[in-house]
């Protein structure tokens, strides 16, 4: 778990050190930033899809995914919910700050390739080199939403640490390349979203689409249990 604490560890302080940034930062430049986000986020969101959908064995599986997703999602009203929850709570927009860094933190092969390899081989290289990544991400994203994005910290330690404990203790194979990959492609697509909604291209309520990430996983473990 040290590589996950570590990652954790470096999103906080890029949280802090962005939000005392943010403090001299004039609107020009913090709309700047704004759309320098926006274009990070819709870049890593294709590089994400384009780069693993070669890797795909279930080249229907991403559009069912987030099919299913976004109907579950917009059913229990996520999106509406957390807007509400958290910038009724904050200055500003927040809700899309958080959104955005957790789907940055957490969807991607070393956030999820790291844990893995952390659990079976005590191997964090993966995890220390996320973390590297995630301080500078962190850093910009606060500097233009404030200190509140350190609250992704703790989804992104629960996310690392669930594939930790999954990894060690129920069985090795969990997660392997083909459910990683199917994981990444949805991601890609959620992260574009993001990317989409920051630049004012459409609003994309993507947290309603979020359950998407958790179709490929149950097919897999479907593939398991039943063998087909």
């Amino acid at each position: 778990m040290l590589g996950t604490i570590v990652n954790t560890g470096t999103i906080i302080i890029g949280s802090i050190t962005g939000s005392v940034l943010k403090k001299g930062i004039g609107e020009k430049y913090e709309n700047a930033m704004f759309q320098a986000c926006g274009l990070a986020a819709f870049g890593i969101g294709i590089n994400a899809v384009v780069s693993n959908m070669p890797k795909s064995n279930y080249p229907v599986l991403f559009i069912v995914s987030l099919v299913l997703g976004s109907l579950i999602g917009a059913k229990l009203n996520l999106d509406e919910r957390f807007q509400h929850l958290v910038n009724s709570r904050s200055k500003g927009n927040l809700a899309q700050g958080l959104t955005t860094g957790v789907l940055l933190y957490c969807i991607g092969s070393l956030s999820i390739v790291g844990p893995v390899m952390s659990a079976l081989y005590g191997d964090n290289t993966y995890l220390f080199t996320n973390a590297s990544l995630d301080l500078v991400t962190s850093t910009v994203l606060a500097s233009t939403y404030g200190i509140g994005i350190a609250l992704a910290a703790g989804v992104l330690f629960c996310w690392q640490g669930s594939i930790f404990l999954l990894t060690r203790y129920l069985s090795a194979g969990f997660f392997s390349d083909e459910m990683i990959a199917e994981l990444c492609i949805v991601g890609g697509f959620l992260i574009m979203c993001t990317g989409c909604s920051i630049l004012n291209i459409r609003k994309f309520k993507t947290l309603d689409m979020l359950p998407a990430l958790f179709v490929p996983i149950i097919f897999f473990v479907c593939k398991q249990v039943i063998g087909f």
